[in-house]
């Protein structure tokens, strides 16, 4: 099936984002690597588990341009931001694969790479979301942030709980063992 998209005008084929700010954090590698072979995880399964736990309570710096002055005004009063990000650290040969393990595990079935939160994808563009600490002229501060630092962050958006569904949402059980296991 390969059809062209139909919207009467054609999509941009290539497009340039600028990003809006950087993030700066103590993590320096990505535990999660893209090979010709598929993702693999750097550090040993504990350890990722102990890294993800640790970003929950870890600050983060989010640096914004500083001519992008009032792009801040009023995000004070969200206790949450959904943060678009990209994973830089991905080679541009390393974004052609298309299914994987996911995590790198062996164990889980081989997916889709739209089907996975990996970074290894055509368009490295990462989300997640952060609570939001405190505010500092053009910084935010916040946890819960899984980027490397140096990632350019693509934009920021409040995080309302109410324009995500919160019933009837399924994940495959595969997705549904990672969680458990990171939140042991």
């Amino acid at each position: 099936m390969n059809e062209q998209i139909n919207s009467g005008s054609r999509p941009p084929r290539d497009f340039i984002l600028h990003p809006v700010g950087v993030i700066h954090n103590r993590i320096t590698d990505p535990f999660l690597v893209a090979g010709k072979d598929g993702l693999t995880m750097r550090e040993s399964h504990a350890a990722m588990v102990e890294r993800v736990r640790r970003t929950d309570t870890e600050v983060s710096e989010i640096v914004i341009r500083g001519d992008l002055e009032g792009i801040l005004d009023g995000i004070d009063e969200y206790s949450n931001l959904v943060i678009l990000y990209w994973a830089h650290a991905v080679p541009g040969e390393r974004r052609s694969l298309t299914r994987v393990h996911p995590m790198g595990r062996k164990d889980l079935p081989e997916v889709g790479i739209f089907s996975t939160c990996s970074p290894a994808r055509p368009n490295p563009v990462l989300t997640t979301v952060v609570r939001l600490v405190r505010i500092r002229d053009n910084v935010l501060e916040v946890t819960g942030l899984d980027a490397i630092d140096g990632s350019p962050v693509i934009d920021i958006k409040p995080y309302v709980s109410e324009f995500y569904p919160r019933e009837g949402v399924r994940i495959p059980a595969w997705m549904e063992q990672i969680q458990s296991d990171i939140s042991l």
